[in-house]
């Protein structure tokens, strides 16, 4: 049994090592560590920031901490590390926190053997005015300094959307997302779960009137529980926004875990119809299962299938189907930072797979019906060129604009989101109407 620790730092060198170590998701960790906490809400909060700003900056913090050290950075042992990264990270980027209480408290975190060295380094930054500076020379080293991202997701980006644009992406990674509430209209209205946070903390997002956009997400528990909202991302719900379901249609979501787009979809049907949710992993239904029952959705059907292989029995049935396909997510690395320090190589095999679940998907509509193709990432590779390849050897599907209001009208079909520019995740979102 994992012990429980009360001191936020203590908490946080604990789960960054074992994140290094384990290679375990940050968000599982977080999450696994915070269940039954005896941490107060302001030691969590603190936690959290810890975990994640430090896994966020990692690339930078070491850096920082190579140009300090006499130390080769292989040398140093990873308790040390995590507690030299801990120490930067809170004297760089956090300005809030004394700068005694950064030094003493993550000296505290390392090993009795290691913390003189670990004090040293950090008084030592601490004297220079906790100031670095970036590697001239190679631009994309020093993007990958200035970003904390691998140089090999800078050179990829780069290279897709040009240096002006890659940076700009970059830096939406590290920015801490709002938390969005997708509202259950079958039991509730945007006004209502507005007047239940205190004043100034929640209002309506700005790109969909039945989301609600929160500061804090100290009251979200109890909402989730009463079945008034669950949380997701705008451009989630816009991707449902833009497949329009209605009320007594048949409707299949082909990759539907965990379950959000598809619980969106039933609330749009406003609980009248047809919907088959389908994953390729057995386990992750049942997931979909609950969230139905707590919102009150009884139109859900679940079933375990490969996409790629369609149901025979439903083949030419569907009104709409929408196949949000499996995807690298370089599009919501704000909200999962370990994503970008993954190999790219796997994202390589993507695209294939990507064509051949679109075409499983395609199967299922009817004539006249809808299908829409979506990823939470920014690569053409994954997005556009899916489509384009589609839309050319599938003649009796034809691209169509969608309106999604005040985030704006799609150009041939498609509309890409982007975090810097559009305030929600990297999202892309691809309509067509089959002949």
């Amino acid at each position: 049994m994992k012990k429980q620790l009360t001191n936020p730092r203590a908490a946080a060198a604990a789960s960054l090592i074992a994140w290094e170590k384990n290679g375990r998701y940050a968000n599982l960790e977080v999450a696994t560590s915070l269940t039954d906490s005896p941490m107060s809400e302001a030691d969590r909060a603190l936690y959290t920031a810890l975990v994640y700003g430090v896994i966020e900056r990692v690339i930078t913090l070491d850096y920082i901490i190579a140009a300090l050290s006499s130390r080769p950075m292989a040398e140093i042992d990873r308790e040390a590390l995590c507690a030299l990264r801990l120490g930067i990270y809170q004297l760089t980027f956090m300005d809030r926190i004394p700068p005694h209480a950064a030094v003493s408290e993550s000296v505290s975190t390392a090993p009795a053997r290691s913390r003189g060295f670990v004090n040293a380094l950090l008084r030592a930054y601490l004297r220079g005015g906790c100031r670095y500076t970036l590697p001239e020379g190679d631009p994309i080293t020093r993007m990958s300094v200035e970003y904390s991202a691998p140089e090999e997701l800078c050179a990829f980006w780069v290279e897709r959307y040009g240096a002006e644009k890659a940076a700009e992406l970059l830096t939406s990674t590290m920015r801490n997302p709002a938390v969005t509430l997708r509202i259950n209209p079958l039991i509730t209205t945007t006004a209502e779960v507005i007047a239940e946070f205190p004043e100034g903390q929640a209002c309506a997002c700005p790109l969909a009137p039945d989301m609600v956009t929160v500061k804090s997400a100290a009251h979200i528990p109890d909402g989730i529980r009463a079945g008034k909202y669950f949380v997701q991302d705008p451009a989630s719900r816009l991707c449902v926004r833009a497949l329009d379901p209605q009320p007594g249609e048949t409707v299949i979501d082909t990759c539907a875990a965990p379950g959000g787009k598809t619980i969106s979809i039933a609330l749009d049907m406003q609980n009248r119809g047809q919907i088959l949710a389908c994953d390729l992993h057995e386990n992750k239904l049942s997931l979909i299962r609950r969230t139905a029952q707590s919102l009150g959705v009884s139109i859900l059907e679940v079933q375990a299938r490969d996409a790629r292989n369609p149901d025979p029995a439903r083949i030419g049935k569907a009104d709409r189907v929408l196949c949000d396909a499996p995807c690298s997510g370089l599009g919501v690395i704000g909200k999962k930072p370990d994503i970008k320090y993954k190999s790219l190589d796997s994202i390589r095999a993507l695209p294939a797979i990507q064509y051949d679940i679109l075409c499983g998907a395609a199967q299922y509509v009817r004539p006249g019906g809808t299908l829409v193709y979506s990823t939470c990432t920014l690569n053409p590779d994954e997005n556009e060129h899916i489509v384009a390849r589609f839309l050319a050897e599938h003649p009796d599907f034809t691209a169509v604009d969608f309106d999604l209001g005040p985030a704006g009208v799609s150009e041939g079909g498609m509309r890409t989101f982007y975090p810097h520019k559009d305030g929600c995740d990297g999202f892309f979102i691809a309509k067509m109407i089959r002949s």
